[in-house]
């Protein structure tokens, strides 16, 4: 069984940054990966940035595209967000989530997609005041 746990949420004003971290635990992840997904009061969850455990691939959202930047350490089996530049519309509860089966080379699809992820987090809330 996987385990995830986020930390670093809080409250920033605009333009100001937050780094949150994904710990996993329960196993060695060797394929697949991890993704950030965030879902805002009365909206669905949306992708927000993702990266695979083998190469290092990483996809991000165009709402986030140049703001945020997510790594991995492997050997901590740990995944960073790190989100700049932060606006009002960045609010939301912020999900790590991960993948362990095979991508099957469809890693930029299959990363994006809510349902195919295997285990999520509790989710952090991330406040942005104007």
């Amino acid at each position: 069984q996987v385990q995830l746990v986020e930390s670093g949420g809080g409250l920033v004003q605009a333009g100001g940054s937050l780094r949150l971290s994904c710990a996993a635990s329960g196993r060695t992840f060797s394929s697949g990966g991890m993704g950030w997904f965030r879902q805002a009061p009365g909206k669905e969850r949306e992708f927000v940035a993702a990266i695979t455990w083998s190469g290092g691939s990483t996809y991000y959202a165009d709402s986030v595209k140049g703001r945020f930047t997510i790594s991995r350490d492997n050997a901590k089996n740990t995944v960073l967000l790190q989100m700049n530049s932060l606006k009002p519309e960045d609010i939301a509860v912020y999900y790590c989530a991960a993948r362990t089966s095979s991508m099957y080379g469809r890693g930029s699809y299959i990363l994006r997609n809510s349902m195919l992820y295997d285990y999520w987090g509790q989710g952090t809330q991330v406040t942005v005041s104007s």
